[in-house]
């Protein structure tokens, strides 16, 4: 009984560290923005620019087929309760307020978050990051705000593009190629979408952004003697970033919407 409560005591101390050392973390990148350093501005623009195509615009391929397999389903399953349940309002529960941020965030952790997690990893065995620090650069700067400020904005406009083509091309999908009854679905989502669920999307975006490049950075960063330790934290990280998004996908809808 002393060892089981010893462990779990052990197992809660190292939580608590790692959450108090991931919001140190966040606070020195905000701190970055109030003002922004004037050094580097140029690098800096491209490291988001490039992010930002890496995290979203390569990603399309990706999202969009999901994003309409995800709303055609959807509308396929619950049409068939047209006479039960409001389909528009129905949809816009699920697409806009769950599944839109959590299935964007979800492919973004096995694409770019991996990603990140690797290419920090890389440069602290091969200590890159030292010698950053040696010759005067801030890596927080140049190496880690720019991912931050790119991933954030990633997510945040892949949420809207999921959100299009999970109703629009989900609908047309459905109208096209079935004969279920989907007459009206437009006018129930005006009826349905209220400025909440946009402002909750967006929410859920910034704060996915935000967690999962810095829980990325945070394990990237931790020091490292051998390339056998990447994998090790890649996998952690992968995993961290899931379920935090998950609290936090929770966190958010119960405060809106209970």
């Amino acid at each position: 009984m002393v060892k089981v409560v010893g462990s779990l005591g052990r197992r809660t101390i190292r939580s608590v560290n790692r959450l108090m050392d991931l919001c140190a973390l966040t606070y020195r990148l905000a701190a970055l923005t109030m003002p922004p350093p004037r050094n580097g501005r140029a690098l800096v623009k491209r490291v988001i620019v490039e992010q930002i195509h890496f995290t979203a615009v390569q990603a399309l391929p990706v999202i969009i087929p999901v994003a309409l397999i995800t709303g055609s389903m959807l509308i396929v399953q619950f049409s068939q309760l047209s006479g039960q349940v409001d389909l528009g309002k129905l949809v816009v529960l699920l697409v806009l307020r769950e599944m839109g941020p959590l299935v964007t965030a979800i492919i973004v952790i096995l694409r770019s978050a991996t990603a990140v997690t690797i290419e920090m990893s890389y440069m602290c065995v091969l200590r890159e990051i030292d010698a950053l620090e040696m010759a005067g650069i801030d890596p927080l700067h140049t190496v880690c705000f720019p991912r931050l400020v790119g991933i954030t904005i990633a997510i945040v406009s892949l949420i809207l593009v999921f959100d299009l083509m999970a109703i629009i091309g989900g609908y047309a999908i459905v109208k096209g190629t079935t004969m279920l009854p989907v007459e009206g679905f437009f006018q129930q989502i005006a009826k349905g979408v209220v400025g909440t669920d946009f402002a909750v999307g967006l929410l859920k975006g910034i704060f996915f952004g935000v967690t999962i490049t810095v829980t990325c950075l945070y394990h990237g960063l931790a020091r490292k003697d051998q390339i056998t330790q990447v994998p090790v934290a890649t996998s952690r990280a992968a995993v961290d970033c899931f379920f935090y998004c998950l609290v936090i996908n929770i966190f958010i809808s119960f405060i809106y919407y209970v």
